[in-house]
């Protein structure tokens, strides 16, 4: 029933938590609730004595019902989600993707695009790499070859009995599985994430301009299109991998022997195929990027069948050559497709000089402001081919060392030879790695005592009238300078980037002058050199296992202990905002759920009845908030209110990713609102303040007060705790802020709304 002259004066508080799982019954402050619309995913909860507000709404008076959207599972749930957590480097490649500078020349963004989505696609190949070397290589041809390795070890008795070129076809179904996994998990995901269709009709009028975030655009939430090609490509990329490692040990075999054979002959054909369908697979990875103006439906489900058919057709045909008996061969040292590393480590290397090339361009054509003058996706970017390069050559290095049964580790003179000279080398750099981030703690360390010390007068004077103590000044001030760090990661992730180019372009040397040289790290050089290196590559192999280890035990442990899910949930929800533009095996993006479910929700709610809403967020919470609001319609977001407190969107997000969330974007998300204030407190890690410099009131509150008293009072008998980044609603100010949000919707949203029925183009009057 239609009920057109009937108004309903109700307002809504939507609740949107920030990382760290929090409930809907601590966001509603009671246990008795109900769910009124989602799923055990992600839902909006209610106080179950609210559940009917809608038909008691004169009961309410002038205060809002609360709601809370719950959006924690889905980037937690069971603990098999950890799994997650090895697949890092992809979720900082993606990263890297929108941490462009903004500009206006669309060459520039376009050649962005081409050269992240390409490491990305090198980064799985070096995964899958990764794996043949384990399998092929380390288990398949060199110890089940060698009767001294293979003889204590049942599981490999039936490998071997085999020609080398059946055992690597064998070893050959782990990297090949690892791919489909990958690929299978990629798909099942995008089904429930980027399948999440955006509202219809939602953007009546589409808005352009340089000022206008691309997070305001109707298919920015919908990118099904493109993690579907990336998809087919990376996929293809990973088999193709696999067959290339088994194509090249028996071709090169055929031509030792003498002569043109028609067994040469077919390695060569084969070669040939696997070349164009890398051309292939290059050119998709290459040839499209996302389509944001509007939800693209189009999947090209033929050009995945074909792709992927013909890839899995090549490999097959890879290992029947492979298989094909040769009578006399035998297996000697390490496979020659070893050499691929290098290759991949100096094309990365060449990728990423020339990305940061154009990143540089982009900040200096587009002006603006972003975190290492522009180079903060091309720092990223590295780290993501850090992580690679040394979890790939610190297991196979690790592996190697557990396959030699010698006294020594990875001795080079044991059973086995050891994976490729480039991965010892890359095990070698781990210590030194480490030994660089230690000194760069140890100097903040000493730069963080120098700062509390700075801050004690300055805390005392904001506490003025009382009696202070050194001690609780003290834990004040620390807590002031911590909170400050995160103003100086941008100095720790460029010193981190340029020790790790360096130690990666050392590696990558050290492997090509000592790579005629079997055995270990520093073989041929000097006793000193080599000792050096090989004390450093066994400690660094172990010390991959063991991180390898804690990894998977901290992932496990974040997803079922709300501490430690705070300690990895900010990178962890920053790098799952953002959608599958470059990796489609990085973990799949929350928010392609949840701000579709914001959306639906603040614009059927009006809409059926006529009411105003609070959107209320929370740390990472008020991100998503921010996203909502852009997608809304004029006439929905003209009675939509936005509060944020603990907020990274001008700390974090406007420095990270200038081109969505820099001053020019949140100045325009503050003008089509209007009603926006946000809290923040200088104990704060996380939130800040948004600093939009513009006429009319103010954003930002003055900082909250942490603690809420220096000593005890008569309001405060029991020492005040420091709140830093949570319990922003147990502050007064929340309260006087909601409040007065709340007082502005009244009296400047007078307007009407079509009801449910009446269609979505209608604008508010108000």
């Amino acid at each position: 029933m239609r009920s057109d002259t009937v108004r309903t004066e109700l307002s809504l508080e939507l609740l949107v938590h920030g990382v760290g799982g929090t409930t809907p019954q601590t966001m509603l402050n009671d246990p008795r609730i109900t769910r009124v619309c989602g799923d055990d995913t992600a839902g909006i909860y209610r106080r179950a004595a609210d559940a009917d507000a809608e038909r008691r709404s004169p009961e309410y008076g002038e205060g809002p019902v609360p709601d809370a959207y719950s959006w924690c599972n889905l980037t937690s749930g069971d603990g098999s989600r950890a799994l997650w957590l090895l697949l890092l480097p992809f979720m900082v490649a993606n990263l890297a993707h929108w941490m462009r500078p903004p500009v206006s020349r669309p060459g520039l963004d376009r050649a962005y695009d081409v050269l992240v989505r390409l490491l990305a696609l090198s980064l799985t190949v070096l995964l899958v790499a990764a794996a043949c070397e384990v399998a092929m290589d380390l288990v398949a041809w060199q110890c089940a070859g060698n009767a001294a390795c293979a003889g204590g070890k049942s599981w490999l008795s039936f490998l071997a009995a085999g020609e080398p070129g059946r055992r690597i076809a064998a070893g050959a179904a782990l990297p090949a599985g690892l791919t489909l996994l990958l690929w299978w998990l990629s798909r099942r995901t995008w089904y429930a994430y980027e399948s999440q269709r955006p509202l219809p009709g939602a953007h009546p009028d589409e808005r352009e301009g340089p000022d206008v975030t691309p997070l305001a655009r109707r298919g920015f939430w919908y990118g099904r299109r493109l993690v579907a090609r990336l998809r087919a490509a990376h996929t293809a990329a990973g088999l193709l991998a696999v067959a290339v490692a088994l194509v090249v040990p028996p071709l090169e075999r055929d031509m030792d022997v003498g002569g043109i054979r028609i067994l040469a002959a077919v390695g060569w054909l084969l070669t040939g195929a696997l070349a164009g369908l890398t051309v292939a697979v290059v050119a998709v990875t290459c040839g499209m990027g996302r389509s944001e103006h509007a939800p693209d439906e189009a999947l090209d489900p033929r050009l995945a069948r074909v792709m992927l058919g013909g890839t899995a057709a090549a490999l097959l045909a890879a290992a029947g050559y492979a298989c094909w008996h040769r009578p006399g061969w035998s297996a000697a040292g390490r496979l020659p497709s070893g050499e691929a590393f290098g290759w991949l480590a100096l094309t990365q290397g060449l990728l990423l000089v020339a990305l940061a090339c154009v990143a540089r361009l982009m900040h200096r054509s587009g002006g603006g402001r972003a975190e290492l003058r522009g180079l903060g996706g091309p720092a990223v970017a590295l780290l993501a081919c850090s992580l690679g390069g040394v979890l790939t050559g610190g297991i196979a290095q690790r592996v190697a060392d557990w396959l030699d049964r010698g006294a020594t580790p990875g001795s080079g003179g044991g059973v086995v030879a050891g994976p490729p000279v480039l991965l010892s080398w890359q095990a070698s750099a781990i210590p030194v790695l480490l030994l660089v981030l230690a000194v760069v703690v140890v100097v903040r360390g000493r730069r963080l005592l120098r700062r509390t010390r700075a801050l004690v007068p300055k805390v005392e004077a904001d506490y003025p009238g009382e009696e202070h103590e050194p001690a609780r000044s003290r834990q004040i001030a620390i807590a002031r300078a911590r909170a400050e760090l995160t103003d100086q990661a941008a100095l720790f992730i460029g010193v981190v980037g340029i020790v790790a180019f360096l130690l990666g372009a050392g590696a990558l040397a050290g492997a090509w002058l000592s790579g005629a040289v079997p055995g270990r790290a520093g073989a041929g050089a000097p006793g000193w050199v080599r000792t050096v290196a090989e004390t450093a590559q066994n400690l660094g192999s172990w010390l991959v296992g063991a991180g390898v280890v804690a990894l998977i035990a901290l992932g496990r442990r974040a997803y079922r202990d709300a501490g430690a899910r705070r300690t990895v949930g900010i990178l962890w929800d920053v790098g799952t905002f953002w959608p599958r533009a470059a990796h489609p095996f990085a973990p799949p993006c929350y928010a392609e759920r949840a701000v579709p479910d914001l959306t639906w929700r603040m614009t059927t709610w009006t809409r059926a009845h006529r009411g105003r809403i609070i959107l209320s967020g929370h740390s990472q919470g008020s991100v998503l908030a921010a996203a909502a609001v852009w997608q809304l319609d004029p006439a929905t977001r003209a009675r939509i209110a936005l509060l944020t407190y603990g907020s990274p969107l001008g700390r974090l997000y406007g420095r990270w990713f200038p081109a969505y969330f820099g001053p020019p974007a949140l100045t325009s998300l503050h003008g089509e609102l209007h009603a926006w204030r946000n809290l923040w407190r200088r104990t704060d890690p996380i939130g800040g303040p948004v600093h939009l410099d513009e006429p009319g009131p103010p954003v930002d509150r003055a900082p909250l007060p942490d603690p809420a008293a220096y000593g005890r009072t008569e309001e405060h008998p029991l020492p005040a705790p420091l709140l830093t980044h949570f319990d922003y609603q147990a502050d007064p100010a929340f309260a006087a802020e909601r409040g007065a949000l709340l007082g502005w919707l009244q009296r400047n949203t007078e307007g009407t709304l079509p009801v449910q029925g009446q269609g979505s183009g209608g604008r508010s009057s108000g």
